[in-house]
């Protein structure tokens, strides 16, 4: 990513953007996000608040309370975009997980940008209770290794989350075999568990409205920290989840105001549309996110992460078409990131041939073909294998 060039790319943005007539979007407009009181929605109803005053846009914002239930609608065309995480956008293109169940398969996911904050950790959180059954009082010297033999939410349908907390387990040289698994329907109800002592870890954004909730209830909140210098340890994380890297959490429950807390991130919120969608649409609604930003910075925890300046262009799902054009129109779109993106769409036509000979050969064990058709598809097209 050169921020040098998109730095000034969004400079000029900020001194030539008006009131928002200059851009061309449908008076209703809907997408999914993360359920109520989550980071991803609180920064959905900012941005719809800005869209609002700035263009007399109404944007409706779904909340589902898992990745299933945040694609379903996009999928199905009932919502134009969504606000989602990597479940749905990376796993969702991958087929993995729930994604890859026979109604399913490869989502033909875009994006047309991210929030690449920097200051929001995504993180296994941990209930200070926890810290006194591992005898470590105050959570001095807790690491993740010390949840052997705990509690950890599993959320039904969420495979990012699962995901995630695997990652997180991993790093502290765990597995899911090696702690309590606590099935949950959403991931407001694995935070419920948190407060009501159902579960003594769940993931989630470092500044979602659950962990603030957690923070201030009887059995507390840690964020285990996460040495980046431990090679092992993030090779661990990474084998699991490559999408992760370390950063300094500085905006979240127990965080805000202090110095900060070790963890590790990724893009999130991620806003994407699916393939077929309308180039124009996409096109002014990526403008519209980019040029109406001042009307939103700073109106929810995090949401200073959809900035300009802050987009990678060489990320793990492609951009839509629409996206492009803007990004090109500005000066912010580079012929690496185009050899990037062509390569991520390859990728996906790869998985999407690789799942329609699969569908015609009809086996009887659908996952374990499935898994091993997708490995070989990868393989073969010189792409990287993950999961």
């Amino acid at each position: 990513m050169k921020l040098v060039k998109l730095s000034a790319a969004f400079a000029l943005l900020a001194s030539a953007a008006t009131a928002g007539g200059h851009i061309s979007l449908p008076k209703q407009l809907a997408w999914t996000a993360y359920g109520t009181g989550s980071a991803g929605y609180n920064q959905s109803v900012a941005i719809g608040a800005a869209l609002q005053e700035a263009a007399g846009v109404n944007l409706r914002v779904l909340p589902g309370k898992n990745d299933i239930a945040r694609t379903e609608p996009l999928r199905q065309g009932k919502v134009q975009f969504s606000a989602t995480g990597v479940g749905g956008s990376f796993m969702a293109q991958e087929a993995v997980f729930q994604f890859g169940a026979e109604n399913w398969g490869p989502q033909q996911v875009r994006v047309l940008l991210a929030n690449n904050g920097g200051t929001v950790g995504l993180a296994l959180g941990v209930a200070k209770e926890a810290c006194e059954k591992a005898g470590k009082p105050g959570c001095v010297g807790f690491e993740y290794s010390d949840l052997k033999g705990m509690k950890v939410a599993w959320v039904k349908g969420a495979p990012a989350l699962n995901v995630n907390n695997q990652a997180y387990l991993a790093y502290g040289g765990l597995t899911w075999d090696d702690v309590e698994k606590v099935e949950f329907g959403g991931f407001g109800a694995s935070w419920e568990g948190m407060q009501d002592g159902s579960v003594d870890a769940a993931f989630a954004s470092t500044n979602s409205g659950r962990v603030y909730q957690q923070e201030s209830s009887p059995r507390g909140l840690f964020w285990p920290p996460v040495d980046g210098s431990n090679t092992e340890a993030m090779a661990r994380m990474n084998a699991i989840a490559p999408f992760f890297s370390p950063m300094t959490a500085t905006v979240g429950a127990t965080i805000d105001g202090g110095p900060g807390v070790p963890t590790a991130g990724y893009a999130y919120p991620v806003l994407v549309a699916m393939v077929d969608q309308d180039a124009d649409l996409v096109y002014n609604m990526t403008k519209a996110m980019v040029e109406l930003y001042d009307g939103y910075k700073g109106n929810a925890p995090g949401i200073n992460g959809w900035a300009l300046d802050k987009q990678n262009f060489e990320w793990v799902a492609p951009y839509h078409d629409g996206a492009i054009k803007y990004y090109t129109e500005i000066g912010a779109w580079s012929d690496a990131a185009q050899a990037h993106n062509d390569n991520l769409v390859a990728r996906q036509g790869a998985l999407a041939a690789a799942w329609a000979e699969l569908k015609a050969e009809g086996p009887s064990d659908w996952a374990a073909a499935w898994d091993a058709k997708r490995r070989a598809s990868l393989e073969a097209g010189g792409f990287e294998v993950v999961f």
